[in-house]
C-alpha cells in the first residue's frame, strides 16, 4: 500500500504543473459555458439601464469607497519590510503595496505577480534568502482572514438559518475555515531558521491585516448592493461572497474571475435578485474594487518606472515632461482666455467662426457675460504667471481651473471634455516644479501686448455697445457678426470689464508683490572698498562710490570676492561693466547672479564689457553686440616731440606763457575748494541734467574717494577739473571732466597732456581714455543686423550725442582701441534690450542720491 502511494505521490509531483493546467482549463471551459448561457438569457436593455440610472453623488460614493477598501492590504507591506534589513520611507512602502496589491487582485497568477513585484522592491540590501524567507511569510496569512470568516459563514448560515442551498457548501466553507489553523499551529510547531522572526505580534498583525482586507472587499460588495438599492437578506450575501472567494481561489483563476461571478449571479436568484441585477451588482463591484484601484497603481507604476529611466537620463526625461506640461497649460490658459473674450465681445462672430466654433468644446463655460470676462482675464493673468514660472501662480490657477471644470461639467457635461479638462488639471499639476520664481517681472513687450489686450478688447466693446444702440441701430445698417443679443447682456459685460481691470490690477501685484532682494538698497563703502583694495579694481570699479547703482556680492567662506554694479529696469539688471575682484571667482560668481536674478525673474544684461568676458558669457547662453571701442593710450610711447604734436605742444606753450596752472588736490576738500568746483561743473553743465551709471556726476562724498587735477588760472581762480578713476597699478584714467564756459579753448588737451606726463613720471604703462560709443560697429556688410541699425545711429545720430566727435577727439592720443560689448540673454528681444540700456545710460540724475530703493524711480510708470 505503501508503494502505490509513493507511487502515486511520485506521479503527480512530476505532472503537477501540467495537472494544474488541466484543473484550471477545465474550471475556465466551465466556467465559459454557464457564464455563456447566463448571458444569452439575460436582458442587456435592464443592465443597461441600471448602469445608467447612477447618479454623480452614487458613483462618487462607490468611486471613494472601492479606494478605501483596498487599502487593508497595504498591511502586508508594511508587515514584509520588519522581515527585511534596510529601511523604507512610508510613501514607498504605500506606493509599492498599492502596484503590487491591485496587480494581484486583476492578475495574481497564484501570487507569482505578487511575489515578482516585491522582490523587486524590496530587494534592496538584502539577500535572496532573505527576500524569499519574507515573501513566504507574508504569503502564508494572505488567507488567513478568509479562512476565519469562512466559520463566520457557516455560523450565518446555520445560526440564521439561511436556507438548504447554502448548507450544501459546507464542505467548501470547512475546507477554507482549517487552512488558518493548520497554518498557526505550523508556525508554533516548526519554531526553525524560517520562523524565529515571526513573534507572535507579527502573526497578530498579518492576521489582523488578511482579516481587514476580506472583510472590507465583503462590506464594500454590500454597500453597492445598497447604493443599487436592492431588497435582499444580507446575511445571506455576506455568507454567499465568502464562498464564492473560496471556489474563486480553488479555481486559480486570478481574481477569481468568472467562477466568482458565476457563483454570485446563481446564488442570488433564490434571495431575490435578478440576473440583470445581480450583473449590474457585479460590475459595479469589478469596475471600483478592481479596475480603478489598478488604474491608479499604473499610474503610480508608470511614475516608478519613470523615475528610474529618468534617473538613468540625467533628468532628461522628467524636465521635457515639465516643460511639455508647462507649456501647454500656458498655450491653454491664454487661448481659453482669448476664446471667452471673443465670445463675450463679439458673440455672433465667434460662434459664426467654424475654427473658433471648433475649439469652444475644449474650454470652459461660465454664468453670464460678466463672469465670461471676469474669469477670461483671470485666465490670462495667471497665464502670464505660469508662462513666466512663478511659483505664486500655481494655486491660483489651480483654484480657477477647478472652478472653471467645475462650473464647465455642471452647465455641459460630456465626456470628452471631461477628460480633455481632466488632463488640463494633471498638466498643471506636472508642471508644478516648473513653477520656480519668486515674482514676475514684465518687458516692455510683454507689458504692451497685455496692455494692447485688455485696451484693444475695452475699445471693440464700447464700440460694438455704440452701434447696438437703438439710437444708432435704426439709422445704420449692422453687419450680423456685431450684433449683440440684448443691452442689458451688454451692459452686464461692460461691468464685467471694470472688474476686470481691478482683478488684472490685483493680479498683477500678487505675482509682482513680495521682498525683492536684488531690488534692496544696502550699500556697503567699506565691503566695496575692501573688495577693491584686496583683487584690484578696474576701469568701471570706482563709480560703485556713486551709490546710484545696487551691487550685487559673490562670498565664499563669508569672505567677499567679487561685486557687480547693476540698475534695474523693468525685467532688466543692466550691470555696468565686468565684474570687480578675484578673477578666478568669475564663472561661480556669474552662475549664482543668474540664479539668484533667474528666481525673482530677471534677466542679465552685461554694458561695456571686454571681449574675454564676453566668450565666458556666451558658454553661460548669452549673445552679444558690439557696442563701441575703448582707446588705450601707451605712455611710453607719448611725447610733443615731432610734426605731428606740433599743435599740441603750441597749445601748451600758450597756457604755459598765460599763466595756466596744472595741479593736484586730494581730499579731504574744503568747503570753499567744494564750492569752487561746483561752480565749474554748473558751468559746464547749463542747462543739461546730470547723467550718471556709466558716468560720474557731481557728487561731494563721491568726489571725496579721490584725488581731483586742476587747471588754475594766473589768478589762482579754478577753470577746468577731473576727478581721478582709481584702476590698477598699470592704468591712469579720469572720470568727471569740467570747465567753466569761460574757460579758454584747448583747455581739456591741457589737462589730457598734462596727466599723460604725470603718468610716464609715475612709471603707469597706459591712459585709459574711455568709451567711444559706436565705434566701428556695424561697418561689415556680415555684421548683425542690431550692429548694422546701431551704425545708422552712428552716423547720423550727432543731434543727440556727439559719437563721431567723440571718436574724432580721442583718437588725436588713442594708440590702441579694444572693443565693447553688450551682452544679454539668447532668445530675449534685442530691442527691448537695447532700449532699456539706453535708458539706463541716458538717465538723467537729479540729485536723488542713497535712496532706500533706486529701482526704476525715473522711468515712466508704463515701463517699470
Amino acid at each position: 500500500m505503501k508503494q502505490i502511494f509513493e507511487q502515486i505521490k511520485s506521479f503527480v509531483e512530476k505532472r503537477a504543473t501540467i495537472i494544474k493546467l488541466i484543473f484550471v482549463l477545465s474550471v475556465v471551459i466551465f466556467v465559459t459555458v454557464e457564464v455563456s448561457r447566463i448571458f444569452r438569457e439575460i436582458d442587456w436593455y435592464q443592465v443597461g439601464a441600471g448602469l445608467s440610472d447612477q447618479s454623480l453623488l452614487s458613483t462618487l460614493t462607490m468611486l471613494i469607497f472601492g479606494v478605501i477598501a483596498v487599502c487593508p492590504m497595504l498591511i502586508y507591506d508594511f508587515s514584509i519590510v520588519k522581515f527585511l534589513p534596510d529601511k523604507y520611507s512610508t510613501w514607498y512602502i504605500v506606493r509599492s503595496g498599492w502596484i503590487t496589491n491591485t496587480a494581484t487582485n486583476i492578475a495574481g497568477f497564484g501570487g507569482f505577480l505578487g511575489a515578482a513585484l516585491r522582490a523587486d522592491f524590496y530587494h534592496k540590501n538584502a539577500s535572496k534568502k532573505q527576500v524569499v524567507y519574507a515573501l513566504s511569510k507574508i504569503a502564508l496569512f494572505l488567507l488567513a482572514g478568509l479562512s476565519i470568516y469562512c466559520w463566520v459563514s457557516l455560523g450565518l448560515i446555520y445560526g440564521l438559518d439561511l436556507g438548504i442551498h447554502l448548507r450544501r457548501y459546507w464542505i467548501w466553507l470547512v475546507g477554507g475555515g482549517l487552512y488558518f489553523p493548520i497554518i498557526f499551529l505550523t508556525t508554533k510547531i516548526k519554531r526553525g531558521d524560517f520562523f524565529k522572526d515571526l513573534t507572535l505580534r507579527r502573526e497578530i498583525i498579518l492576521v489582523l491585516g488578511s482579516l481587514l482586507e476580506w472583510g472590507f472587499a465583503a462590506a464594500f460588495f454590500l454597500l453597492i448592493g445598497k447604493i443599487l438599492g436592492i431588497h435582499t437578506n444580507y446575511a445571506a450575501v455576506l455568507a454567499l461572497y465568502f464562498t464564492g472567494s473560496v471556489l474563486g481561489i480553488v479555481s486559480m483563476v486570478p481574481g477569481g474571475l468568472g467562477s466568482f461571478d458565476v457563483f454570485m449571479m446563481l446564488g442570488l436568484l433564490p434571495f431575490g435578485v435578478s440576473t440583470e441585477t445581480a450583473v449590474v451588482w457585479l460590475l459595479f463591484f469589478r469596475l471600483f474594487y478592481y479596475i480603478v484601484p489598478f488604474g491608479i497603481g499604473v499610474g503610480l507604476f508608470s511614475h516608478y518606472m519613470g523615475a528610474q529611466f529618468n534617473q538613468k537620463l540625467n533628468g532628461v526625461p522628467r524636465m521635457l515632461l515639465q516643460k511639455t506640461a508647462h507649456f501647454l497649460v500656458t498655450l491653454f490658459l491664454y487661448t481659453s482666455g482669448i476664446l471667452l473674450l471673443l465670445e463675450a465681445a463679439v458673440p455672433n462672430w465667434a460662434y459664426s467662426n467654424s475654427v473658433l466654433a471648433n475649439l469652444y468644446p475644449y474650454t470652459f463655460l461660465f454664468i453670464n457675460q460678466m463672469t465670461d470676462i471676469v474669469f477670461a482675464f483671470l485666465l490670462l493673468g495667471m497665464a502670464r504667471g505660469i508662462q513666466a514660472k512663478v511659483k505664486k501662480a500655481y494655486w491660483p490657477t489651480l483654484v480657477i481651473l477647478l472652478v472653471g471644470i467645475g462650473n464647465t461639467l455642471w452647465r455641459v457635461y460630456t465626456p470628452t471634455l471631461a477628460l480633455f479638462l481632466g488632463v488640463v488639471l494633471v498638466m498643471v499639476i506636472l508642471s508644478r516644479k516648473e513653477l520656480y520664481r519668486k515674482q514676475l517681472r514684465y518687458s516692455i513687450t510683454q507689458r504692451i501686448v497685455d496692455g494692447s489686450i485688455f485696451v484693444g478688447t475695452f475699445f471693440l466693446y464700447a464700440i460694438v455697445g455704440v452701434i447696438n444702440s437703438p439710437g444708432y441701430i435704426h439709422h445704420h445698417r449692422i453687419p450680423s457678426i456685431l450684433l449683440f443679443p440684448a443691452q442689458s447682456i451688454w451692459f452686464s459685460g461692460f461691468i464685467g470689464l471694470l472688474i476686470a481691470a481691478l482683478v488684472l490690477l490685483l493680479i498683477n501685484n500678487y505675482l509682482c508683490g513680495g521682498n525683492d532682494l536684488l531690488a534692496n538698497w544696502d550699500f556697503s563703502a567699506e565691503r566695496v572698498k575692501n573688495v577693491i583694495e584686496k583683487f584690484g579694481g578696474n576701469e568701471v570699479s570706482h563709480l560703485a562710490f556713486l551709490q546710484d547703482k545696487n551691487i550685487y556680492f559673490y562670498s565664499q567662506d563669508g569672505e567677499d570676492k567679487v561685486f557687480f554694479m547693476y540698475r534695474i529696469k523693468t525685467n532688466k539688471l543692466i550691470i555696468m561693466g565686468e565684474p570687480v575682484g578675484d578673477e578666478t571667482y568669475f564663472q561661480a560668481a556669474v552662475q549664482a547672479f543668474m540664479d539668484d536674478a533667474d528666481n525673482y525673474d530677471y534677466q542679465l544684461v552685461f554694458y561695456e564689457i571686454n571681449e574675454d568676458f564676453t566668450m565666458l558669457l556666451h558658454e553661460y547662453g548669452f549673445d552679444f553686440i558690439k557696442t563701441g571701442e575703448e582707446g588705450l593710450i601707451k605712455l611710453s610711447d607719448f611725447t610733443l616731440q615731432g610734426k605731428k604734436r606740433r599743435a599740441q605742444r603750441a597749445l601748451m606753450n600758450k597756457f604755459e606763457r598765460e599763466g595756466y596752472d596744472f595741479s593736484f588736490i586730494t581730499p579731504p576738500y574744503s568747503d570753499a575748494v567744494m564750492a569752487e568746483l561746483k561752480q565749474v561743473s554748473d558751468s559746464w553743465l547749463g542747462k543739461q541734467n546730470e547723467k550718471g551709471f556709466s558716468l560720474g556726476f557731481f557728487d561731494k562724498d563721491y568726489l571725496e574717494k579721490a584725488p581731483v587735477c586742476v587747471v588754475k588760472d594766473q589768478a589762482g581762480k579754478i577753470v577746468a577739473f577731473a576727478s581721478m578713476m582709481p584702476m590698477d597699478e598699470k592704468t591712469l584714467s579720469i572720470d568727471l571732466m569740467r570747465h567753466s564756459q569761460d574757460a579758454p579753448s584747448g583747455i581739456m588737451d591741457k589737462i589730457f597732456i598734462s596727466l599723460f606726463e604725470y603718468g610716464k613720471e609715475q612709471g603707469y604703462e597706459y591712459f585709459d581714455m574711455g568709451m567711444a560709443p559706436l565705434s566701428n560697429v556695424g561697418e561689415s556688410r556680415f555684421s548683425f543686423i542690431g550692429e548694422r541699425v546701431a551704425r545708422i545711429i552712428f552716423e547720423y545720430g550727432d543731434r543727440f550725442y556727439a559719437f563721431q566727435g567723440l571718436r574724432s577727439y580721442k583718437n588725436k592720443y588713442v594708440t590702441k582701441w579694444s572693443s565693447k560689448y553688450t551682452a544679454y540673454r539668447k532668445r530675449s528681444s534685442l530691442i527691448d534690450t537695447m532700449l532699456l540700456v539706453t535708458l539706463t545710460v541716458n538717465q538723467k540724475h537729479t540729485g536723488l542720491t542713497k535712496p532706500k530703493n533706486r529701482r526704476d524711480y525715473l522711468i515712466p510708470k508704463f515701463l517699470q
